[in-house]
């Protein structure tokens, strides 16, 4: 089988799979046009998020048997018409789970205890305690919405911290040792801190929105790891103001490009210049899953997969 990688990965990827039989071939230039007049010569896909696999795209890739995606989400590629053209789908979230879940406890930490601004005013000579006075994780309950690898690995980094951890989830039977399932009515009822951990659907666009906040009993820490175009940002920014939301840990924006790549300072609209400003913010450019580990893993993980699926149908 001929194999297409379309963006650059750790060097595993590539290696492993020519070691494994496979013909492989690297283009991480060519525009999506180009691709497309090539793309029929090819039983395999593999990229992160360069460009969009769509319906057309798909439609003249007449030899794709499968298409691997480094990384977790699959919003990228027409999942539907994919399946319906046979087009195995195969991410790689176990490999950047520990990275998401780590990363949220960092950004956690900077919020409650004010890290960043207090960082800021030393470095400027600027001496203030009482103002920076923290409020400690212990005694809380964390809420988590969305319970599949990277919900489970923040729940599991969140043990040690003397907190209640619950979840919600669209799927039954999710809860395990690390945090137990409620409704979403009880999550809404107990939740201190919320961290978002939910794939790109047309469920969670604009979830997070002033309807949703406004039903949470008490005010909150948000966290959002996940996408960017969950949260309806003017009203994030409204409930910050009024006090509904305490803090906003954010690693993930809805103005980034589809491929999380090449966003400059006049990309930023007026909610992010309201983000930037606020102290009661922490930003980061979407990097919880990005670490030198996970880069080996993310990749390693999808070689396994592939040549797994190989192994089964070498049998056919």
């Amino acid at each position: 089988m001929k194999i297409l990688v379309i963006d650059t990965n750790h060097t595993v990827l590539v290696d492993s799979l020519r070691e494994a039989g496979f013909i492989v071939d690297e283009d991480y230039h060519s525009s999506k046009e180009k691709i497309e007049e090539k793309i029929d010569q090819y039983g395999g896909l593999i990229l992160r998020s360069r460009f969009p696999i769509d319906r057309s795209f798909i439609e003249k890739a007449t030899k794709l048997k499968w298409i691997g995606r480094v990384g977790a989400g699959l919003e990228n590629i027409d999942e539907s018409f994919a399946a319906e053209k046979g087009i195995v789908l195969f991410n790689s979230p176990e490999g950047n789970r520990t990275s998401v879940g780590e990363h949220a406890i960092g950004m956690l930490l900077m919020l409650m205890h004010h890290l960043r601004r207090a960082d800021l005013e030393v470095r400027n000579g600027i001496w203030r305690r009482e103002q920076n006075r923290g409020d400690e994780l212990a005694g809380k309950t964390v809420g988590i919405i969305g319970y599949g690898n990277m919900g489970n690995a923040f729940a599991k980094r969140l043990q040690g911290f003397d907190v209640e951890v619950i979840c919600y989830d669209i799927l039954r039977n999710k809860g395990n040792e690390f945090a137990q399932q409620v409704s979403l009515e009880e999550l809404f009822l107990r939740t201190d801190i919320l961290s978002l951990h939910t794939p790109q659907t047309p469920l969670t666009l604009g979830m997070i929105n002033t309807n949703f906040i406004n039903q949470f009993r008490r005010p909150f820490y948000f966290i959002n790891t996940a996408r960017g175009k969950s949260v309806v940002s003017k009203d994030l920014i409204e409930a910050l103001e009024n006090g509904k939301v305490l803090g906003a840990a954010l690693d993930v924006f809805d103005f980034e490009k589809s491929s999380f790549e090449g966003i400059q300072k006049n990309d930023f609209n007026e909610d992010y210049q309201y983000f930037i400003k606020s102290d009661k913010v922490v930003l980061a450019p979407h990097i919880a899953g990005w670490t030198h580990q996970s880069k080996y893993k993310l990749a390693a993980k999808i070689v396994d997969k592939i040549l797994q699926w190989n192994v089964e149908h070498s049998k056919d």
